[in-house]
């Protein structure tokens, strides 16, 4: 757990893009293009919380943790009763907050072979740290069919920009599981839908396909930006 502090408030938009390397002034066409410079510059500034490398993954990103506990002061976070994510590295510390806040969590398993897992804080208490892993989330976690309303929906991302657009990996699987909360009328228009990212993962503009979705709040180990849009889905 890493216990670097917040940095100071007030902080602008200009901190994020201060900080940010030439890749996210650079507008590139090209989807797979964009995912390997900001594979690159994650990599090569040293941003990554493990030595593994990032390529084709969902990075997981140094300040992680304190992006997590920036969420966890939002009005967003508070009034969430139920919590989805996605199963990211970079989202352990939601995943852990969430169950020892006592929300109930709705994690998607990886590539979505499993479908989706519900973990009940009630039942898990002392296991927050474990179940909040893959394996844990398997062997404290139970397979549904009938879903609960969602409140909050917080999503791993390569890339984002300020549009509310975002970069996955190139599989679909975010898209798919947004698309299929929609289906299944667990989140609407107005549902947040959030993504934790470091700001070097905040680029100039991505690339959009029609079938790609949209999130509507950006949560950064500094700050929290919220897009005044309603989310892609076809409502």
């Amino acid at each position: 757990m890493e216990t670097v502090p917040f940095p100071p408030e007030p902080l602008t938009l200009k901190y994020l893009w201060d900080m940010a390397n030439k890749v996210n002034v650079m507008q590139v066409e090209d989807k797979q293009e964009l995912r390997k410079r900001i594979w690159g510059v994650l990599e090569d500034n040293d941003h990554l919380r493990t030595s593994k490398s990032c390529f084709g993954r969902i990075p997981n990103f140094k300040g992680a943790y304190q992006a997590a506990e920036r969420l966890r002061k939002t009005k967003e976070w508070q009034d969430a009763l139920t919590v989805f994510s996605s199963p990211d590295s970079a989202l352990i510390d939601v995943r852990r907050n969430a169950l020892v806040d006592g929300k109930v969590l709705l994690m998607a398993t990886p590539k979505l072979e499993e479908g989706y897992l519900l973990l009940d804080p009630g039942k898990i208490r002392g296991q927050e740290e474990m179940a909040s892993t893959i394996e844990g989330a398997f062997q404290l976690g139970k397979r549904i069919k009938n879903f609960p309303q969602v409140d909050l929906v917080v999503e791993g991302s390569l890339g984002v920009d300020l549009a509310g657009n975002r970069l996955g990996k190139g599989k679909g699987f975010a898209d798919q599981e947004l698309a299929f909360l929609k289906q299944e009328g667990v989140i609407g228009a107005q549902t947040p839908i959030c993504t934790l990212v470091h700001p070097q993962q905040i680029v100039d503009q991505v690339p959009v396909e029609a079938h790609d979705e949209s999130i509507n709040m950006i949560t950064t180990p500094e700050m929290v930006i919220r897009i005044n849009i309603i989310s892609s889905l076809n409502f």
